[in-house]
C-alpha cells in the first residue's frame, strides 16, 4: 500500500477485513491478494464490459485463475446464473480453502458473494468493485443476494468478504449516468447521519462527480468508514443498519415498476427515493419542508434523478404498495421506513401507517 492509499477496517472480530482505497491499486493486485489467497486457487467472476476493459489487471496476480465472464446487467442476479458460477467452480475443482473474486459492479459483487456463501457451505471471497456505487456501498458489509420474481435481493445471505480492493482509477471508464448513480449512495451517508459530510458534498460534490482524485477518494473513504461502523454494530440488520436503506423502500418499488430494466438504475431509484423519504417525512411533520427542499435542491443541482424524472412510474399506487409490502425490513406484515428528523438525522420507523404512505403516493399522481 502506498502512502496515498487509504485503509478502512471493518471490525468484526475474527472476520474483520480491510477496505483498501487508492488510485491504480489494481496494477499490483497480487501484493494485496496473495496474503488472502495463499497457496489456494482463485476463480474470478466478472462481466463482459469489465473484462474487456480490465482483463490485464487480473493477470498481474501471476497465477492461474478460473474465470466466469457473464453478460452485463441486473438480470444476471438470478438462480440460473448462480448455477452457472457454481458449475464453473466445481469444474475447476475448487474447495473451501480457495477464493472467489468478484470483479465488477454491484450485480457481480452480490451474485459472487452469494455463490461464495453457498459453495460447500462457504469459501473465501474478495470484492474488487469497479463502479462508484459498488465501491461506496454494495461491496462493503457482506450483503449478498440474487433477485427473484417476488422482488429484488429477496434470496441471499450475510456473508463477509476477506478483502475489498477499491481502485479509483477504473471509475474513469464509467458512463456519467453510472457515476451519478453511485453518487446517490455517497449522498445517502450524509443524509442519514453526517451533516458535516452533506455540507462537504454541497461544496465538493461537483469535484467528486468530475473524479478529482482527492475528492473522490475522500468521498469513498468517508462513506466506507460510516458503513463500516454501522456494520460492526449491527451486522445482520436487526436495528441500526437499516438506516443504510434510506430511500431504498421507495426506490426498490420504483425499480420494480421499471421492471429492473436499464431504464432506471439502482442508484437512480435511490436518488428519487431519498427525495421521497424526505418529502414523506415532511408530510408527517417529522422534518421541516425546508430540509426536504434542500435535499431536492442538491439532487437537482447535481443533475441527479428526482421525482420529476420518475413520474411515469408513480401512476399505480396499488402496485407500488404491493412492492413495498415485500420489503425485507418489514415485520409482522407492517411497513418499515427509514425517515428523517433532519438532514444528517435519519431513523427507523416501524409500523409505518400504510394509509399515510398511500395518501402520500396519491399526491404524486
Amino acid at each position: 500500500m502506498t502512502s496515498a492509499d487509504r485503509k478502512v477496517l471493518v471490525d468484526l472480530g475474527s472476520r474483520s477485513y480491510d477496505i483498501v482505497i487508492g488510485q491504480d491499486v489494481l496494477t499490483d493486485m497480487g501484493r494485496y491478494l496473495d496474503p488472502i489467497i495463499g497457496q489456494g486457487r482463485v476463480h474470478v467472476v466478472t462481466d463482459e464490459t469489465v473484462y474487456d476493459l480490465y482483463k490485464d489487471r487480473l493477470y498481474t496476480m501471476e497465477r492461474d485463475i478460473g474465470l466466469t465472464v457473464l453478460p452485463s446487467g441486473e438480470s444476471q442476479k438470478s438462480f440460473p446464473t448462480l448455477q452457472t458460477v457454481l458449475d464453473n467452480m466445481f469444474e475447476q475443482g475448487l474447495d473451501r480453502a480457495d477464493t472467489l473474486l468478484a470483479f465488477g459492479g454491484g450485480v457481480i459483487g452480490d451474485l459472487t458473494g452469494f455463490a461464495a456463501s453457498t459453495f460447500k457451505r462457504g469459501c473465501k471471497f474478495v470484492q474488487v468493485p469497479t463502479t462508484l456505487l459498488a465501491q461506496v456501498d454494495s461491496s462493503v458489509g457482506g450483503k449478498t443476494a440474487i433477485n427473484v420474481k417476488q422482488g429484488k435481493n429477496l434470496v441471499g445471505a450475510f456473508y463477509q468478504p476477506s478483502l475489498v480492493l477499491t481502485d479509483t482509477s477504473v471509475l474513469s471508464t464509467l458512463p456519467e449516468r453510472e457515476l451519478k448513480a453511485g453518487y446517490a449512495e455517497i449522498l445517502k451517508y450524509g443524509l442519514l447521519g453526517n451533516l458535516d459530510f452533506f455540507n462537504w458534498l454541497e461544496a465538493n460534490g461537483n469535484d467528486v462527480l468530475a473524479l478529482e482524485p482527492n475528492a473522490v477518494a475522500e468521498a469513498i473513504a468517508v462513506s466506507c468508514m460510516m458503513k463500516a461502523v454501522i456494520v460492526a454494530e449491527d451486522e445482520q440488520e436487526r436495528g441500526r443498519r437499516a438506516l443504510l436503506n434510506l430511500g431504498h423502500t421507495f426506490g426498490h418499488a420504483l425499480e420494480a415498476e421499471a421492471g429492473y430494466s436499464g431504464d432506471l438504475l439502482h442508484g437512480e431509484a435511490v436518488s428519487a427515493g431519498m427525495q421521497m423519504a424526505f418529502e414523506f417525512s415532511a408530510s408527517q411533520g417529522l422534518v421541516s419542508r425546508e430540509a426536504a427542499e434542500k435535499v431536492a435542491g442538491h439532487l437537482k443541482a447535481k443533475s441527479m434523478k428526482t421525482l420529476a424524472d420518475v413520474k411515469s412510474l408513480l401512476g399505480d399506487t396499488d402496485a407500488l404498495m404491493r412492492h413495498m409490502s415485500q420489503d425485507k425490513k418489514n415485520e409482522a406484515g407492517k411497513l418499515t421506513f427509514i425517515l428523517a428528523r433532519a438532514i444528517g438525522e435519519a431513523f427507523v420507523q416501524k409500523d409505518t401507517p400504510a394509509d399515510k404512505v398511500r395518501e402520500y403516493l396519491q399526491t404524486l399522481i
